[in-house]
């Protein structure tokens, strides 16, 4: 194994391992802090992150407002309270001589005005930020507004081609370096395009090299990439590290610090995770934002899927194939399906999914009652957490604050769904953590073969810092 030294990201000479950023209370203070004192950049999400009472309690994410547009208000604050409260944190923790870094979701609601205000309450404890889900543009003029760096991630050399000659072209002193998520291997959202293939997962290795090449032409061969996806033991890295080819290279870890002792993530959530076999994690389409995300195989992902299995075409008019009548409803709404359909959904009705609901695409899903109604209930909740929701039909964007297409029933509310996750605590925690979104890069299921974490070993953040840069 090649020794693994220091490079220099942004102002600092740290080593090249990078704390990969999760949204929503998973990557913290705590543990950023002790990433960036263990020697590499710790990164912490601002993306709708705790913040604590007098007592060191978290304080709900409760909102009282009748409106989405008011409800929506009061998540600013909140994002804005918490991102504060965990940058502090990870300063107390690391020191003031060593880089942190914070992550942002591009499309999460109000992206620009929430970072800002962070780091205007936050001046002089952060060094840099990560930026990805969606076209970042304006990134770089945020980052220099506040003298920080700012690291880009993209899944392409042409994005990252679009987005220099777009806006960082004006402002690349403060490009600290260009984050690769591999678009089938990282965590979370990923970035596939509509051309790629999410069943047939390509080497990393030449897409990062084609990346390199676009940065060369640019004179951006200081910048370091930043490799992030799947990144597990750097022993199987080797060939990467001090490559001509690629030049400066670090590494993202997003997946393996969910499982330390400074994780906060919930302990029914660390023990799912030993339990994990290749393929139990998989790319998967159902998220409001419309990217492909990366989960756990669970009880939430197997009754999304089912969701839309039960999922038929009609007509209002007989026409060809679809001229079997189909009624529904108290009015007894009649439309057209065909024979196959209309048998698909008599045996839909008798195993319980009585209740159709309309979706964008003009189909109707088949879902219990008690389904549509938790459906409905959590769209009326929408407190508007990203840009645009399919699931509820929020836009950020006024005068309607809407998309003009109808709320999709067969996503989800992710905001609901990862707040439920992450503090999953007593009896029911590990029912809990079944039934509700659970992110993880497509090598999660390594901790349960790795021998680092036999016997139920959980390793500090410090301890797993020094057993990577073993190579294992």
């Amino acid at each position: 194994m090649k020794a693994v030294n220091s490079i220099r990201i942004g102002n600092k000479e740290v080593l090249p391992l990078i704390e990969g950023g999760k949204g929503i209370s998973v990557s913290t203070g705590e543990s950023a802090g002790h990433w960036s004192a263990a020697g590499g950049i710790g990164t912490i999400s601002i993306v709708n992150a705790d913040s604590y009472d007098k007592d060191g309690l978290v304080i709900p994410q409760i909102y009282h407002a009748k409106t989405r547009r008011e409800r929506h208000e009061e998540l600013i604050k909140y994002a804005i309270q918490g991102g504060i409260s965990q940058i502090k944190i990870a300063r107390e923790i690391a020191g003031l001589n060593v880089p942190l870094h914070v992550n942002i979701m591009w499309e999460m609601a109000a992206s620009e005005l929430i970072v800002s205000e962070v780091l205007e309450q936050s001046k002089g404890l952060i060094n840099g930020i990560t930026c990805g889900a969606g076209m970042p543009y304006r990134l770089s003029k945020i980052a220099t507004k506040h003298n920080l760096y700012y690291y880009p991630i993209i899944s392409s050399g042409r994005a990252f081609n679009a987005l220099w000659r777009r806006s960082y072209r004006k402002t690349p002193e403060w490009l600290g370096g260009v984050v690769y998520e591999d678009p089938w291997r990282a965590g979370g959202h990923n970035g596939l395009s509509n051309s790629e293939n999410p069943l047939e997962p390509q080497n990393p290795f030449p897409r990062v090299v084609e990346l390199r090449r676009i940065m060369s032409q640019y004179g951006l061969d200081h910048v370091p990439i930043i490799m992030a996806g799947s990144v597990w033991w750097l022993s199987e890295w080797e060939d990467w590290i001090d490559n001509p080819d690629l030049g400066l290279i670090a590494f993202q870890f997003g997946t393996r610090p969910l499982l330390t002792k400074e994780s906060k993530i919930p302990q029914a959530w660390k023990d799912r995770l030993r339990t994990l076999k290749k393929g139990d994690v998989y790319l998967n389409r159902f998220s409001p934002t419309g990217f492909y995300s990366s989960a756990v195989k669970n009880s939430f992902l197997k009754e999304l899927t089912e969701r839309s299995n039960r999922q038929i075409t009609f007509s209002k008019e007989a026409v060809e194939k679809m001229n079997v009548p189909f009624e529904y409803g108290v009015r007894k709404r009649l439309v057209y399906v065909t024979q196959e359909s209309y048998e698909n959904i008599k045996k839909w009705e008798s195993e319980g999914f009585t209740q159709p609901m309309l979706t964008p695409d003009q189909t109707y899903i088949f879902v219990t009652p008690e389904k549509a109604k938790e459906i409905q209930q959590d769209q009326n909740n929408c407190m508007g957490c990203l840009s645009m929701c399919q699931f509820s039909n929020w836009s950020q964007e006024g005068p309607n604050y809407s998309i003009s297409d109808k709320p999709d029933p067969r996503s989800f509310c992710i905001q609901k769904t990862l707040q439920t996750i992450v503090h999953a605590r007593g009896p029911n925690a590990a029912d809990i953590v079944d039934h509700n979104l659970m992110f993880s890069g497509t090598s999660g299921w390594r901790f349960g073969t790795d021998p680092f974490y036999d016997n139920g070993f959980t390793p500090t953040v410090k301890q797993l810092v020094n057993r990577i840069l073993t190579g294992y």
